[in-house]
């Protein structure tokens, strides 16, 4: 983070104590890491994802993210039963997805399947930032172990990308200004200079004043082009010089790993839900059979 003083001195101490990170409100940054965590809501940011090339732990299936997320992952059964009625009682065919890799993608303006998708992705993954440390964590979530891990490397890669295009983005185009300028200048230097030559080369022993102004003026001419070439390459060094300064540094703390055992369905919990389940419905069976047995007696 980028921030106008170091360590915000004893207010920022004593702010870091209630959690407040004061170098977020002292930053140059419009867009500061606490804002990071919101790029999962940008359609954009979430396309990114879909043609990073996954494979399955047991190799059953290789491609895109997007063919995965479309064809191999398991839906639930209320969901299929639920498609299946939408299905039969809409009279339009469901939409195709627009989905391609290498072709233009508008991830503004999607098919309900390629929604269907993007939201799926959203809804997998997290991105928290620590007020205190500033450290991002970004968690995922997936049906297959190693593809989370995938995943989770991918989405630490693409904010990579855009912190670095953010925080750089003024310094390459004052790069990209600066060079631009250096061009054309070397070109202009370089072009009198050849003038300069040619007309020395032709005037040699001519001794008439008139040439030799002619050939002061050109030598002057070539010396402030060269001036101004000169001061333009200083220019560009000092505007590498700050891209570099502005490029941010970062460091992994702790790696994706392809997780042991799932996150969820909770096991356990299902099938202690399952047991209470069926001894409610066992328990209400028996006293109904018991009270109706009563009722034919009396």
């Amino acid at each position: 983070m980028d921030s106008k003083t170091p360590g915000g001195g004893t207010l920022g101490s004593l702010a870091s104590t209630f959690g407040i990170d004061m170098s977020t409100l002292e930053s140059s940054d419009a867009i500061t890491p606490m804002l990071y965590p919101d790029l999962i809501d940008d359609n954009g940011f979430i396309s990114m994802l879909l043609p990073i090339h996954v494979q399955t732990g047991d190799s059953t299936f290789k491609g895109t993210y997007y063919d995965y997320k479309r064809t191999a992952t398991k839906v639930p059964w209320w969901n299929k039963l639920a498609n299946g009625l939408l299905t039969r009682i809409s009279s339009k065919k469901p939409e195709e997805g627009k989905y391609e890799v290498g072709t233009p993608f508008n991830a503004y303006h999607l098919t309900k399947l390629d929604n269907s998708i993007i939201e799926s992705i959203r809804k997998q993954i997290a991105i928290k930032v620590d007020k205190k440390t500033g450290a991002i964590t970004i968690n995922t979530e997936d049906q297959d172990p190693l593809i989370a891990k995938t995943i989770a490397d991918s989405t630490r890669e693409l904010l990579k990308d855009f912190i670095t295009k953010y925080r750089t983005d003024k310094a390459r185009r004052d790069v990209e200004y600066y060079k631009k300028l250096t061009d054309e200048a070397k070109s202009s230097y370089e072009h009198q200079r050849l003038k300069y030559g040619e007309f020395s080369d032709s005037n040699t022993d001519v001794s008439l004043p008139s040439v030799q102004s002619k050939g002061e003026d050109m030598e002057n001419e070539m010396q402030l082009r060269y001036n101004n070439y000169s001061q333009l390459k200083g220019q560009l060094q000092l505007s590498l010089a700050k891209l570099r300064e502005r490029t941010p540094v970062f460091t992994q703390i702790k790696g994706a790993a392809v997780p042991i055992k799932p996150t969820g369905p909770k096991r356990m919990l299902f099938l202690l839900g399952t047991v209470l389940f069926s001894f409610i419905l066992t328990t209400i069976y028996v006293l109904r059979t018991i009270t109706h047995t009563q009722n034919r007696k009396q």
